[in-house]
C-alpha cells in the first residue's frame, strides 16, 4: 500500500497518474478507516473521460501532516519523486509567473497560494539530496515523467542550483507578501 505523509501529497500521487485513457482528475469521494491500528484514506470515483472507476488506498503516515501547501515533514516522498516534483513546480510556477508578471503588485495576493504551492514541490525536490552530495542521484527518478524531467536538463537537480532557485521562489512569495499583504 502506499504511503502518504499529508492529503495534499495523497491528492498530488492522484493527479500524476492519470485513468487508463489518459484522464487526469476525477471526482473524488473519500474516506478514513482505521485498519489494524493504522489510518487508510480511501478515494474513490469514476472517471468522467470514460467511466472507469477509480480507486486509490494509501495508508497515512504517523507524524502529523504539515500545513498546506506543503506535502510532507522533512523526509522525501516514498510515492513521487524528485522529478515529479520537479515538473509539478515548472509546470504550477510558469503558470503562477505568468499571472504575477501581469497583475499589479498590490494585486499580486490572489495567486500566492498557487506560486506557494510550486515552491511547496520545489523544496520537495530538495529533500532527496543527500547529505554532501552536489545532487540528487539519478537512480532515485523513478516515473517516466521523473526521467523525462531530469533528461531535459539534469544540471536543475544540481545542488547549488536548486538551492539558488529556493532562494529566488522564497524571496517572490516574500516580495507578494510585501506588497499584497493577505486580506483580513
Amino acid at each position: 500500500m502506499l504511503t502518504a505523509r499529508s492529503m495534499q501529497e495523497a491528492h498530488l500521487y492522484m493527479d500524476l497518474h492519470t485513468c487508463d485513457c489518459g484522464a487526469g482528475n476525477f471526482e473524488r469521494a473519500h474516506r478514513l478507516e482505521q485498519r489494524d491500528g493504522v489510518m487508510v484514506a480511501v478515494f474513490e470515483g469514476v472517471c468522467g473521460q470514460c467511466g472507469r472507476p477509480r480507486r486509490f488506498e494509501f495508508r497515512m503516515a504517523d507524524e502529523l501532516p504539515p500545513a498546506p501547501p506543503a506535502f510532507g515533514g522533512p523526509e522525501p516522498s516514498r510515492i513521487i519523486d524528485p522529478g515529479e516534483f520537479m515538473w509539478v513546480s515548472d509546470e504550477v510556477g510558469t503558470d503562477a509567473g505568468i499571472r504575477l508578471l501581469n497583475t499589479p503588485p498590490a494585486e499580486q495576493g490572489r495567486h500566492r497560494a498557487t506560486a506557494a504551492y510550486a515552491f511547496a514541490a520545489l523544496e520537495e525536490v530538495a529533500k532527496f539530496l543527500p547529505a554532501g552530495a552536489d545532487r540528487i542521484p539519478e537512480e532515485l527518478i523513478t516515473s517516466d515523467r521523473g526521467r523525462e524531467t531530469y533528461r531535459k536538463n539534469p544540471s536543475r537537480f544540481e545542488r547549488a542550483r536548486l538551492l539558488d532557485r529556493l532562494e529566488r521562489d522564497r524571496r517572490i512569495l516574500d516580495g507578494i507578501d510585501h506588497f499584497s499583504p493577505p486580506q483580513r
